[in-house]
């Protein structure tokens, strides 16, 4: 039986959210929160039988909010709104992205402060479940109000327009729909903005981003004990008395997953043993990565909180009343997103200097020169090198924070806006770039490696997981081809957990 997920709309996971986009748990609403979507669904319909005037409800949208809408115009004004907002352009989000972005907007329509009928999120619930997938571009969004164009494009599907892909077909929503045995609903009033309004596109992006990142941060770890291995590496710098006095907790943990992983090598040096210190590249990993993980976890708790939170605009309280606020402003999510792009840059960038390291034959410690088997005749990984270079010049020029630039929208009514979206865009293209500088080195750790005939001189760990290392790339012989074995490494880092249970 296959497991299901129940959305309450407070405790939600990362994890969660891959297993469902994986398809290994199909989603449902939980009883408490029906109970809320309901209550929350009369409270609007109590106000509007009152004569309230609404924002978004029966008036104009941003800029045309002092426009009031005639009762018999309401559903049209919803309909409407997804129509003129699904604006967006570029190549469509990938389909694990689309259905995270379903899931985190089902989450917080989950929490019953948006007014939306039960029928219509359940339409969602069963789009995601039945493998109905919104066509959805990747640009056009400004982070507020919210993810606008994108989940204009998600919504369109579920009134039966727009595109969507069903069993690897595209076709029109309406006709993915009626394939998968489901019925387009009619949008009633606050349903339209209750849909569009939020910030699900970045947060979505942002939480498969994390559970990579979370890989590439231990691949990077794992790198650099193999390069440690490789370059015969002083390990007096990761003695947790001296770790302790700068006492940053993810210096220690970093320093304390090297001598773990490290533990029964007989490859490692002591201070003075070989030399007396290591470049930096190698001596201060603990402080680097260390860094870098100070981002990751910052970025994470931002992203669960952001899950996990009502981020559409009016809101309408416990209480009954109905309030316009700002929580569709995508700036705490921008923020942690833009400093995760420098954290996983600095992975990529400290590992390919320890790449330069291993194959430059002026500072590898008398291994052959760019760990080719015939220097001179044969290359090696020269220009594997060359190419974590590449990649890590993109990267920093990725990592430029898109969270200071704001281009006033609506006729200057929405005046600052985060950019977020481009920023999630962007840590996830740093992530997968990373993955492929950390594939690299320990490619070029491999080699070395093989070359020195250390194998049997290893850690049980590193020596473990070097075998898995050259599944993907056994040690050259000769020169070839490595561009298709980098790319296959770095997809099994991306997506492998056995990191991340080794680290437990």
């Amino acid at each position: 039986m296959q497991k299901i997920i129940e959305l309450d709309g407070n405790t939600l996971t990362r994890q969660q959210v891959e297993e469902i986009v994986k398809g290994q748990a199909t989603v449902a609403l939980c009883a408490e929160s029906t109970k809320r979507v309901q209550l929350s669904r009369e409270r609007i319909e109590k106000r509007l039988a009152e004569g309230h005037v609404i924002y978004g409800v029966n008036t104009g949208f941003g800029k045309l909010s002092n426009i009031q809408i005639e009762e018999s115009d309401i559903e049209l004004l919803q309909l409407n709104l997804l129509r003129s907002d699904a604006t967006g352009v570029g190549e469509p989000l990938p389909t694990e992205v689309v259905r995270a972005m379903m899931i985190l907007r089902a989450n917080a329509l989950a929490r019953g402060f948006s007014g939306i009928r039960q029928e219509t999120l359940q339409l969602l619930l069963d789009c995601i479940n039945k493998g109905v997938h919104p066509i959805v571009p990747s640009q056009g969004s400004v982070g507020a109000s919210g993810d606008l164009a994108p989940l204009s494009h998600l919504a369109l599907v579920l009134v039966g327009e727009g595109k969507a892909e069903f069993n690897g077909e595209l076709m029109a929503g309406g006709v993915a729909l009626q394939r998968a045995g489901l019925s387009a609903v009619r949008l009633q009033a606050k349903e339209g903005l209750a849909l569009v309004n939020g910030t699900q596109a970045m947060t979505g992006i942002g939480a498969l981003t994390l559970n990579e990142a979370e890989r590439i941060g231990l691949a990077a770890d794992m790198a650099a004990s193999l390069s440690l291995e490789a370059l015969k590496g002083i390990t007096n710098a990761f003695d947790p008395a001296l770790l302790a006095v700068r006492p940053h907790p993810e210096l220690e943990l970093v320093g304390g997953r090297i001598r773990k992983w490290l533990d029964g090598s007989k490859r490692v040096t002591k201070q003075g043993e070989v030399r007396m210190q290591d470049a930096y590249s190698l001596r201060c990993i603990p402080q680097v990565h260390g860094a870098s993980w100070q981002s990751f976890f910052y970025a994470e708790q931002r992203v669960q909180t952001e899950m996990n939170a009502t981020t559409d605009n009016p809101i309408v309280l416990e209480n009954g009343e109905v309030v316009s606020g700002g929580h569709f402003h995508g700036q705490p999510i921008a923020l942690a997103m833009d400093f995760l792009k420098v954290g996983v840059s600095e992975w990529a960038n400290i590992s390919e200097r320890r790449t330069e390291r291993m194959v430059n034959p002026q500072l590898n410690d008398g291994l052959p020169p760019f760990l080719a088997t015939n220097p001179g005749i044969e290359c090696g990984l020269m220009i594997a090198q060359y190419t974590a270079a590449s990649i890590v010049s993109e990267n920093k020029v990725l990592a430029h924070p898109s969270s200071v630039d704001s281009i006033p929208t609506s006729g200057n009514q929405e005046d600052h806006v985060s950019m977020g979206t481009t920023s999630a865009r962007q840590v996830r293209q740093i992530v997968h770039n990373a993955a492929r500088v950390i594939a690299i080195e320990m490619i070029c750790a491999s080699q070395a490696i093989h070359l020195d005939k250390a194998e049997e001189q290893l850690s049980p760990t590193t020596r473990t997981y070097l075998e898995k290392v050259r599944e993907f790339c056994p040690p050259l012989l000769a020169d070839q081809p490595t561009g298709d074995e980098i790319e296959a490494l770095a997809k099994y880092l991306l997506a492998s957990d056995d990191l991340v249970v080794l680290a437990k």
